[in-house]
């Protein structure tokens, strides 16, 4: 016998215009904002590592958790996007909502102790809309990232400039989205249709998977995203390099860079701390740090906020370009 399962059909969806958007197109940093000062060994090196990857062709990823959009970083990712820094970005859900809102009514992010107290946090008609361009994707074969890139721009949302998506779209970058079901608001929807966006995200990694099969002499970033950057990574680069073994091919040689707040940066993060550390389940650390790199690649640890790091980052590439 099924277990009983919650009705949708009750919810009370309320338009965003109802909705207090705790960040708005104001809190989106230009391009010529002030940079923060921000000195890294590591990533100079790391900087250096992309402009030669690209120079042999080899990819450049970049994943990212939803953070880098909420502190207004939009326009520099997209800036590295748009100068072929970066040859792929991989999002998770919720970095995919934020930038689907701002592009569409120039603000995101609501208060979870404000809205959850009453119910209604996430439960939102113009976000839910990604559910039908989800369901529309599934039909088309298209993946969930390029279906929302291509909606935001054919159909001109009026802050598309700051969209990833709608730059990966216009550009051919890939950006894709990774999406664990019943993380994100949109998935509280009572259209939301769980075979379709398993079908688009799914489609997504296979995307992505293609573009780790590029990362011999290239480079994976990894901008705050603790769970799903690292084990969507693990998994593309073990097929990858079970295909390449066949083929008496190598995946080895390439540099990985997490970019985080946690104290790390002094620490030997390239051995694996012990079970009996708590530090051991922080998924970038052992997978991106040490695991995946121990065949002849290297890894860069680089603490610090987004706000310091991602346009210090550009501003090093610039500089190098010169």
């Amino acid at each position: 016998m099924a277990y009983p399962e919650f009705d949708r059909s009750r919810l009370i969806i309320k338009p965003l215009a109802h909705r207090h958007h705790d960040m708005d197109l104001g809190d989106v940093w230009t391009l010529d904002a002030p940079i923060p000062e921000f000195r890294s060994q590591a990533l100079d090196t790391v900087a250096h590592r992309i402009v030669e990857a690209r120079a042999r062709g080899a990819a450049v990823i970049a994943m990212m958790g939803a953070h880098v959009i909420k502190q207004g970083m939009s326009r520099f990712v997209i800036e590295l996007l748009k100068r072929g820094y970066i040859t792929h970005f991989a999002l998770n859900g919720a970095g995919a909502i934020h930038d689907f809102e701002l592009a569409l009514v120039g603000g995101t992010t609501e208060s979870v102790a404000r809205y959850i107290s009453e119910g209604q946090f996430g439960l939102w008609q113009e976000t839910g809309r990604i559910n039908s361009i989800a369901k529309q994707a599934q039909s088309a074969g298209l993946g969930l990232g390029e279906a929302l890139g291509q909606t935001i721009v054919e159909e001109a949302f009026p802050h598309k400039d700051v969209s990833l998506l709608a730059a990966g779209y216009q550009h051919r970058v890939p950006v894709t989205i990774h999406v664990a079901l019943g993380q994100d608001i949109i998935h509280e929807h009572p259209d939301c249709d769980g075979a379709s966006l398993g079908a688009t995200s799914y489609r997504d990694f296979l995307i992505f998977t293609h573009s780790v099969s590029g990362l011999e002499g290239g480079v994976v970033l990894n901008f705050g995203t603790a769970v799903m950057g690292p084990e969507v990574y693990l998994k593309a680069l073990a097929m990858v390099r079970n295909v390449a073994h066949q083929e008496g091919r190598t995946i080895s040689k390439f540099t990985t860079a997490v970019f985080d707040l946690l104290p790390y940066a002094d620490e030997d993060y390239h051995t694996v701390p012990p079970k009996t550390d708590f530090r051991y389940y922080y998924r970038p650390w052992k997978t991106m740090l040490v695991r995946t790199v121990k065949d002849g690649g290297e890894s860069f640890y680089i603490q610090g906020d987004h706000q310091q790091t991602i346009p210090n980052l550009l501003r090093l590439l610039e500089e190098l370009g010169d």
